[in-house]
């Protein structure tokens, strides 16, 4: 984040000198000066600041209209400013300073002390501000890679089902070929029907395994795909395991939808939803079993619903599962559907909710949907 912004707002060019010495003297920050509302608006707009210290009396727009003008501006409203005064000392003022918003009043000749106190209070929540935003985007970053960690057994498990089927195709066609070369069956026309049927068998496990080796890749690229291809992308990798349990899969897609991120990663939510509602169906006993998703676009969102007839939970946990290290399985580590909100929000600039429906969860997904299908 860089050292502590100071903007010094004050119309007399010897009070703003005299101000930087005494900062300067005692912290280790940057400081931005400016003798007018105007000038200030401008720093503000362009540089980052932590604090104000603003002069009341001052030329055109007072300290008091500035900062009227400033808490009604979203981008700056929440930058906290200390009046500094020379000519105003008396309650009424000091009351009208702290109503409109400021969060100290101190009055000239100035007790260095006291304002140095006052500058290394904020300072240090700055600071420790930071450090708290730091540990959080490390906390989420290693939830992240826990999770993937953590599923990376189960992924083994669906991708050795999803290659299953092309070996023992291939092992069929081995048996074949052996067979009908000892009936002497073995003509141009058959090796070249072997040969294209093999490549196809061969070519859908690379893709497979191409797949998976990207679905871990944590430098994925941004790229506009396709939604519903990587819909059926992630179907496709829980193929084995959605057949294995009898489940149903409904889908009402709008085919001309597109998105901008990481494909890989988007295929990844679904994974995880449908996932966890197979294990839902498996772990309840669920005899007919339905998923159902729908894509659509609403008001110039992507609009995506992923459902189940799982049975639900209880509404007061449905905020819950949203949440790290929460799970209702048996065997769960609680990290997947926190690492579907945390994709969602911080990599899709998404929204993501989830309710019980009359059979199970819901879950609604929102996306800026990529409207210029000209740019390359």
């Amino acid at each position: 984040m860089g050292k502590f912004n100071v903007l010094i707002v004050d119309d007399i060019e010897e009070n703003i000198y005299s101000l930087r010495l005494l900062i300067e003297d005692n912290f280790d920050l940057n400081i931005f000066t400016a003798t007018s509302a105007n000038d200030a608006m401008n720093t503000l707009l362009n540089k980052r600041i932590d604090l104000i210290l603003m002069d009341i009396q001052m030329p055109e727009v007072d300290g008091f209209e500035f900062t009227l003008y400033l808490k009604d501006l979203e981008i700056v409203k929440d930058i906290p400013i200390i009046f500094i005064t020379g000519i105003y000392n008396n309650e009424e003022y000091k009351s009208k300073a702290y109503e409109i918003g400021g969060i100290e009043y101190i009055t000239k000749p100035i007790d260095n002390n006291l304002l140095i106190s006052k500058l290394k209070v904020y300072i240090d929540i700055y600071e420790n501000l930071n450090k708290s935003k730091e540990d959080l985007i490390k906390t989420e970053s290693l939830l992240v890679h826990n999770s993937k960690m953590a599923t990376l057994g189960e992924m083994i498990g669906i991708i050795s089902h999803q290659l299953k089927q092309p070996l023992n195709v291939l092992s069929l066609y081995c048996d074949c070929v052996e067979y009908s070369y000892k009936e002497g069956d073995v003509d141009d026309k058959y090796v070249e029907e072997f040969s294209i049927n093999t490549k196809s068998q061969i070519n859908y496990m690379n893709e497979t395994i191409n797949g998976f080796l990207d679905f871990y890749n944590p430098n994925k690229k941004k790229e506009i795909f396709n939604i519903t291809e990587a819909i059926y992308f992630a179907l496709d990798i829980l193929k084995s395991k959605i057949t294995m349990n009898n489940i149903k899969v409904n889908l009402e897609l709008d085919e001309t939808l597109e998105i901008s991120g990481a494909k890989m990663e988007f295929a990844q939510v679904v994974i995880n939803i449908v996932n966890n509602a197979i294990d839902a169906f498996i772990e309840r006993d669920i005899i007919e079993k339905d998923v159902h998703i729908k894509l659509f676009e609403k008001n110039s969102k992507v609009v995506l619903f992923i459902e189940d007839n799982a049975g639900g939970i209880e509404n007061k946990n449905l905020e819950k599962i949203l949440e790290p290290y929460y799970t209702t399985k048996v065997n769960g580590t609680g990290i997947g559907l926190y690492m579907v909100k945390l994709i969602v929000k911080n990599n899709f600039n998404g929204e993501l909710k989830v309710m019980n429906n009359q059979k199970g969860l819901k879950f609604i997904i929102l996306f800026d949907l990529y409207q210029n299908k000209n740019l390359v």
